[in-house]
């Protein structure tokens, strides 16, 4: 029953994210607060509208401010989008601005954290059930790596697994970020949908990775975990590992449908003999477990050559079982943590492995973050200087596979990698140069 003359008084001492807050209330506060002359004063206190008129046969230029013309003619809700659209843009250009130094061992921006950051950057997790209804989980917990982040969620009030069917994760960010402060989880923000999981028949449809007394871990690709708990089989928390690479750009470009779709790499012309097949790519990679780092290092010069390849892949190696002076120490007790608001554990023999393949013009080539297993093979170590148990991880997806054999020393109670292979698919590398291998 207030006047719209009233309310309108009331709404021009809002400021910009509470007026899109109002807006949302009905039908009538939404018109009443896209008032033009409510948003040009907001604009105006921030970019300063002007309008300049270029005079013929003469260098200089004559400025003129934004008057009763912007109000009269333009249509209700303009200066809205244009504030919006300019606050957008300008953390756009704050984000390039730190994502555009590179380091040369990863390939990747140097400043990843910082541009997380200065976006407002953050991730949830959908989990919908079989009624359509939807459970919205914010961020518990998060950790940067060199090439990766991982973030983990924990409630008290996760829906019954029997019920649920779909499990999405979002990139977020606040539409008018503010840097002095925290974005705020009532204000306007947009979804960018990463990945979506299917949630039936977790157990039998995803890959085991592990247990500890209290949990199991279930695998879900790309780089997602779901711990259960043992007793009552009910979601304990949810992890996922993403790599920075086009991580901004999957996390924000994107729309709450619809993932964003990768361009396709534009080849460069290679003056090598194609006959000679891969040469002087660089691998970085990190092993870890939460806090802890197990492995960490940049292997360079890494080719194939064509006449490798075998059952549609092409293999890079590593380490090489025959050459001990590259076999590897993991360091420290390998295992993945995990936490909730009530317990903690440590998966033993669980791990997340981040994989960063450079091509020889030091382009990213192929990456993932995954968290992975060592599963204890039924041979024994037949090299003189390990004499110990063997331990086999595997990963694979639709770009490649990755082969890690390790021994384990009793003396010294310590895993050395022995074997890592790297196998690229064909069609991958097909499509990255517009060659046919």
């Amino acid at each position: 029953s207030m006047p719209s003359e009233m309310l309108m008084k009331i709404f021009s001492y809002l400021d910009a994210v509470s007026l899109l807050c109002v807006g949302c209330v009905n039908k009538h506060f939404y018109h009443l607060a896209n008032d033009n002359g409510i948003w040009l004063k907001i604009y105006s206190s921030c970019f300063q509208p002007k309008r300049t008129i270029w005079k013929m046969k003469s260098e200089q230029t004559e400025t003129v401010s934004l008057g009763c013309a912007a109000l009269h003619d333009r249509k209700p809700g303009y200066w809205k989008k244009e504030y919006i659209f300019k606050q957008i843009a300008a953390v756009k250009t704050r984000v390039m601005r730190l994502v555009k130094p590179v380091d040369p061992y990863t390939g990747l921006p140097c400043k990843n954290k910082e541009a997380i950051r200065a976006s407002g950057l953050s991730w949830i997790i959908v989990l919908k059930d079989k009624n359509g209804k939807e459970h919205v989980t914010e961020k518990a917990n998060i950790s940067f790596k060199d090439t990766s982040v991982t973030i983990l969620w924990y409630s008290r009030n996760w829906p019954c697994l029997d019920i649920l069917s779909t499990l999405k994760l979002f990139g977020v960010m606040p539409l008018l970020p503010d840097q002095s402060r925290a974005p705020s989880k009532n204000g306007p923000r947009r979804r960018s949908l990463i990945a979506e999981y299917h949630l039936g028949n977790l157990t039998e449809s995803s890959v085991a990775v592990g247990a500890d007394k209290l949990v199991q871990l279930f695998r879900l690709n790309p780089g997602f975990l779901v711990g259960l708990w043992k007793e009552k089989n009910e979601i304990a928390f949810v992890m996922a590992s993403l790599h920075y690479h086009q991580l901004l750009e999957r996390s924000t470009l994107g729309s709450a449908t619809v993932q964003y779709a990768l361009p396709p790499n534009k080849p460069v012309l290679d003056d090598v003999d194609p006959e000679y097949g891969l040469h002087d790519y660089n691998l970085h990679l990190d092993m870890h477990g939460g806090s802890c780092t197990y492995l960490c290092g940049t292997f360079k010069s890494l080719f194939c050559r064509k006449g490798d390849i075998e059952n549609g892949y092409l293999r890079l190696t590593v380490v090489s079982l025959k050459d001990n002076t590259k076999h590897l120490p993991l360091i420290g007790t390998v295992g993945l943590s995990w936490e909730t608001d009530v317990f903690k554990g440590n998966v033993k023999d669980c791990y997340v492995m981040d994989v960063t393949l450079l091509d020889e013009t030091g382009k990213l080539f192929w990456c993932f973050s995954a968290p992975v297993y060592m599963e204890l093979s039924s041979r024994a170590s037949s090299l003189y200087d390990y004499m110990g148990l063997i331990y086999t991880t595997d990963y694979a997806d639709s770009e490649g596979k990755v082969y890690v054999e390790l021994v384990w020393l009793e003396e010294t109670e310590e895993y050395f990698i022995v074997n890592l292979v790297l196998y690229i698919s064909t069609k991958k590398v097909n499509n990255w140069y517009g060659t046919n291998y």
